[in-house]
C-alpha cells in the first residue's frame, strides 16, 4: 500500500512537472506541454486543445515562464530527494527491526551481532529481611515499611564504553519503561525505594530514571530506547514495570569510558 501511494505520487508529480505555463505579457498564460522559440514566433503544444499552435514572440514573457518553470524543476527536485530520503529511512528502520528478536526482552546491537540482556533477579529488603522476587512476581503482603529493590553484585558484568549506548525492548504486554541510575551500596545494586501499605494494599514505587529518548518499533509493542544525554561512569539498568505493583523487570549494565589514549 505504501509503495502504491508512492508511485502514485511520482506519477502525479511527473504529469505536474511536464505541463508548463506559457505566460504573456498581459499576465494571461497557456497551458503548455513544451514549447519552442522559432525566430520571431513561439510555437508550443496547447494541453488544453492538444495541438500545437504559435503566438508571436512579442506576446510572451518568456522571462516569467523561464523563472517558474526554474522554480518548479526545484521543487520537483527537492520533494525526489525527501521521498528518496524517507524510503532510505524506511530500509534502515525494516532492516534495523528485523534484527530484533520478537521475544519479550532486552537487546542491544554489537556490530552485525545481536545481543541478549540478561535479566537481573532482584529482592525486596524491607525491616532487615530480604524476599527474593522472581521476575513478575509481586511481593507477597506480609511485608510493610520502607525498602529497597535490589540486586546483588556491586558492578554489572555487563559494561559498555559508550555513554549513548541503545537498547531495545519488546515487550509483552504495554507497560512503562526507561532507564534507571542505580545506586552502589556495599555488594549491592539498588534499583528503586519502596514504601509498602499493608492496610491499603498499596506500594509506592520511586526508580531514579534518567532523561531518554525512544521510538517504537513496528512492531507493536517493540521499542528503542536511549538516554537523552551521555550518561556518566556508574550504574544503571533498563527497567520495565507497572507503577506501583512490584513487578519490575531489569537489566543491569554499567557505563564505563575507555580512559584517555586508550
Amino acid at each position: 500500500m505504501r509503495r502504491s501511494a508512492i508511485l502514485g505520487l511520482l506519477f502525479a508529480v511527473l504529469v505536474w512537472a511536464a505541463n508548463v505555463r506559457l505566460y504573456l505579457k498581459d499576465g494571461n498564460y497557456h497551458v503548455v506541454r513544451e514549447y519552442q522559440v522559432i525566430d520571431d514566433r513561439v510555437r508550443y503544444y496547447s494541453v488544453e486543445r492538444g495541438d500545437w499552435e504559435e503566438i508571436p514572440l512579442a506576446l510572451a514573457d518568456l522571462k516569467r515562464t523561464e523563472s517558474e518553470a526554474a522554480e518548479r524543476r526545484a521543487e520537483i527536485a527537492r520533494d525526489s530527494r525527501e521521498l528518496a530520503e524517507e524510503n532510505a529511512a524506511k530500509r534502515a528502520l525494516e532492516k534495523e527491526t528485523s534484527r530484533i528478536p520478537q521475544e519479550p526482552g532486552a537487546y542491544w546491537l554489537d556490530g552485525n551481532q545481536t545481543r541478549t540482556m540478561k535479566p537481573a533477579v532482584s529482592q525486596i529488603h524491607i525491616n532487615k529481611r530480604r524476599q527474593l522476587l522472581k521476575v513478575l512476581t509481586p511481593i507477597g503482603q506480609a511485608l510493610s515499611g520502607k525498602g529497597t529493590l535490589e540486586i546483588e553484585g556491586a558492578h554489572s558484568a555487563t559494561v559498555f564504553t559508550n555513554p549513548e549506548q541503545e537498547f531495545y525492548l519488546q515487550l509483552s504486554e504495554p507497560q512503562r519503561f526507561g532507564i534507571a541510575k542505580l545506586t552502589v551500596k556495599g555488594n549491592l545494586r539498588i534499583v528503586e525505594n519502596i514504601v509498602y501499605l499493608p492496610v491499603d494494599h498499596d506500594v509506592e514505587e520511586n526508580p531514579t530514571l534518567v532523561d531518554t529518548l525512544q521510538r517504537e518499533m513496528d512492531p507493536a509493542e517493540m521499542y528503542k530506547i536511549w538516554p537523552k544525554d551521555p550518561l556518566p561512569d556508574g550504574e544503571y539498568a533498563v527497567v520495565e514495570y507497572a507503577p506501583d505493583s512490584l513487578n519490575m523487570q531489569i537489566w543491569d549494565f554499567a557505563i564505563e569510558r575507555k580512559p584517555a589514549g586508550k
